[in-house]
């Protein structure tokens, strides 16, 4: 039963900070007031997104755990229809600076899961919690209540410095050059509610690795990475960063530039202030698709961007935090709760205690101690499991627990002795799945099971390829084991897809008058060296047939990998055009009456159709030209990826910029006849039909991937690099995507229009 607000702001304001206690009754305020018409929707909204609070979806129904036949259904009290902030709840995310939990911390989330949510809570890929079904008037209650156990929701979304994420095994770790999580605090802390970060246009994220070579923090992948460093000077090591700068994900990602080789730890702190300065100042305000660091700094060349934040440091006034928030570096270290001791050989094992351990044990730097990680499906954990995992935590722990950027939790300081004693306990719990950092262990964002961008069910398509691939147990290669997959509702990589070895991001076909989920397949990226690189899509795959693909391309790698040949390096090998060859059968969908299965998502009530449009003769299906001219675009947008790996940097951006003016043409001509086929004619004859109209305008995108095709047609004649070409391969499947988006929308249309019709 929920706790009123009244009497949990009376419980709790006796044990909150002053500017916290401040800050919760200025939001609450701010609530009611909107409840009763006072603010305008768009000035609450950028409020209630900075401190975290989003609306969902809720045209599924219900939503699955992804390993058992478990139905998760929406809460009674939830409002079918028009999802506004008052007739249905929405989602509470909850700022985890780096990951770091304590116990009575997990009581809390427990809580707060069972009372104003579905009694479920939500492991992000930032390391953060989410809390889906909270309706918008209990937010302030449930802030105080985190407030007291000292989390904060303040700018865990909006236009901020987002969650400061970092290596969960940082201190630990047996290849770390030093201990990040205290820096990661610091920054953490000192950048939140800072008036230099209050001016953005778009979100900013940060995160720290301790070491170079594996996937720790995923430094190359953020507007800003600390990747820990040492030199020697004088005789003595002084510890510092290299810097990374500009890199994202999003729909088109791009790496991080290094910002600097060597920055001295009390310089992290007044750098990441003027790096933000200069951001909040020149950064993009008016247009949000080009208003990440990573456009600004593309737009000024890294030297400019280099020689602007060097300025911006020197200018800074001094402030004594950036010192008192680092005065106990030094000092900081986790203690165990129990001595070091090795588990005994002869110790009597349960079964699948070897399984997991192989799979969930790390061995720390400190001797007789392991980090044992919980595996959690999709990211889920109940209200009980929390409270389990806090009673573990106090048992064999000094609470030292963090979350993951894969969705799972680490207990830290685990004595060797005590492994059997804690699976058993976490058995108890449900919480003792094995294959943590293996293939079974997928991250998957929300989908469309709660996220309004959701176009096809990633949650469903990762429960059932966890399932498929759980089955297959011990027997399953090494090789095959230890491959990531990651996979995304639609094209923002919020699974981050680019940075797997097998990513998935949802689109949709149109197939004879139906809508039919689907998967583009991306290979070629590296989730070690802190996301070495991005992969790129090479097909769209229905839904349906996504668990064969992943069959088929593990099985080719296993039977044509030369030795130790890793996936990235076999997929190098081989090539795009073999790569993309391997799976062309599979993108057939077969016609809804012959095999309707292939209409409906996993895991999805809704049935994926947009009525029918009509079967032609001899129960023949009449394809449109169009359709054919949309496929072409595809295909030309492949063949730009092959220019590229051949190094053929100029055909590969001019073969990508004709795939975007293809579909341009194919959707121009459907509004009128292309007499003149000149670009600028092409282009002209887009903007008046399909721009200017708002009918290409994406629902949630806007005129994002229409201005990706302006944009190439403005630079078609420049000189470019490698990797601006690759994201111009990027933006340009993108732009295809929003064409077959657009087509189905004005093919409904046109049904509608023709059912409408009076019959003479």
């Amino acid at each position: 039963m929920k706790a009123s607000n009244s009497l949990w702001k009376q419980h709790l304001d006796g044990r909150l900070a002053p500017e916290l206690a401040a800050e919760v009754d200025i939001f609450d305020s701010e609530v009611q007031l909107r409840m009763q018409g006072k603010i305008d929707e768009k000035v609450f909204a950028e409020t209630r997104l900075r401190r975290g609070a989003y609306g969902q979806r809720y045209d599924n129904g219900h939503r699955h755990d992804g390993v058992s036949d478990r139905t998760l259904t929406y809460p009674s009290d939830v409002t079918k229809g028009p999802n506004t902030l008052w007739d249905a709840p929405g989602m509470q995310r909850i700022k985890i600076p780096f990951g770091e939990l304590n116990a009575a911390q997990l009581e809390t989330m427990a809580d707060l899961a069972e009372e104003y949510s579905d009694g479920i809570a939500h492991i992000t890929t930032r390391q953060d919690f989410q809390l889906h079904f909270v309706h918008i008037e209990d937010t302030p209650a449930l802030m105080r209540r985190l407030a007291a156990v000292g989390i904060t929701t303040r700018e865990a979304c909006g236009n901020t410095v987002r969650n400061v994420t970092a290596c969960p095994i940082a201190g630990v770790c047996r290849d770390q050059t030093f201990d990040v999580s205290p820096y990661a605090r610091a920054l953490a802390y000192f950048l939140l509610g800072h008036p230099d970060c209050l001016d953005f246009g778009r979100k900013f994220k940060i995160a720290f690795s301790g070491c170079r070579d594996e996937a720790c923090g995923l430094v190359r992948m953020h507007d800003m990475g600390a990747l820990a460093v040492t030199r020697e000077e004088n005789g003595f090591t002084r510890r510092g960063f290299e810097v990374y700068a500009g890199g994202g994900l999003g729909s088109v990602p791009q790496q991080a530039r290094l910002f600097s080789e060597f920055l001295p730890v009390e310089e992290l702190l007044p750098t990441a202030q003027a790096i933000c300065r200069v951001f909040a100042r020149l950064g993009e305000k008016k247009n949000r698709n080009t208003a990440r660091i990573k456009f600004l700094i593309s737009k000024l060349g890294l030297e400019e961007f280099q020689r602007l934040v060097a300025e911006e440091r020197a200018t800074l006034a001094h402030d004594p935090r950036w010192t008192s928030f680092l005065k106990d570096v030094d000092s900081y270290h986790e203690q165990p709760l129990k001595p070091a001791s090795l588990l005994k050989i002869d110790a009597v094992k349960p079964d699948g205690f070897d399984r997991w351990r192989e799979t969930n044990v790390y061995q720390q730097r400190q001797a007789g101690y392991v980090t044992v990680t919980i595996a959690l499906p999709l990211g889920d954990i109940t209200a009980a499991q929390l409270r389990s995992l806090a009673d573990i935590a106090r048992h064999y722990l000094k609470e030292t627990v963090r979350t993951t950027v894969e969705q799972n939790f680490v207990l830290r300081w685990v004595s060797e002795a005590d492994l059997v004693a804690l699976y058993k306990d976490l058995q108890a719990a449900r919480l003792a799945r094995p294959g943590a950092g293996t293939i079974v262990d997928i991250t998957a964002c929300p989908g469309t099971d709660t996220c309004k961008l959701g176009i096809s069910s990633s949650r469903g398509l990762a429960g059932e390829l966890s399932q498929r691939l759980a089955s297959r147990g011990m027997e399953m290669d090494a090789a095959i084991r230890g491959l990531r997959i990651k996979i995304s509702g639609c094209f923002n990589s919020c699974g981050q897809h680019h940075i797997a070895d097998l990513g998935f991001y949802g689109v949709s076909r149109n197939k004879g008058g139906y809508t039919v989920p689907h998967f583009q397949v991306v290979l070629g990226g590296q989730w070690q060296n802190n996301a070495g690189s991005y992969g790129l899509a090479i097909g769209a795959v229905p839904s349906k047939r996504i668990p064969e693909t992943v069959d088929r391309i593990t099985g080719r790698y296993l039977s044509e990998k030369i030795g130790g040949e890793s996936f990235q390096g076999y997929i190098k090998r081989i090539g795009k055009a073999a790569s993309k060859a391997m799976i062309d059968d599979l993108t057939v969908v077969p016609p809804h009456d012959s095999d309707p299965d292939f209409y409906i998502d996993w895991s999805d009530a809704r049935k994926y159709t947009t009525g029918d449009i009509g079967v032609g003769e001899c129960a023949g299906e009449v394809v449109s030209p169009v359709d054919f001219q949309l496929a072409a675009c595809e295909r030309k947008a492949f063949e730009a990826q092959l220019s590229l790996e051949a190094g053929e940097v100029s055909k590969a951006a001019q073969t990508a910029y004709e795939s975007m003016l293809d579909g341009a043409k194919a959707l121009a001509g459907l509004r009128q006849p292309i007499l003149d086929e000149s670009p600028d004619a092409i282009v002209a004859a887009f903007r008046e039909h399909l721009f200017d109209t708002q009918l290409f305008f994406d629902p949630f995108a806007g005129p994002k991937f229409a201005q990706y095709f302006f944009k190439a047609h403005e630079r078609r004649k420049d000189a470019i690099s490698a990797e601006r070409t690759h994201q111009l391969i990027e933006e340009a499947q993108l732009f295809i995507e929003a064409t077959h988006s657009c087509y189905a929308r004005m093919s409904a249309q046109a049904a509608k229009a023709a059912k409408a019709q009076p019959v003479h």
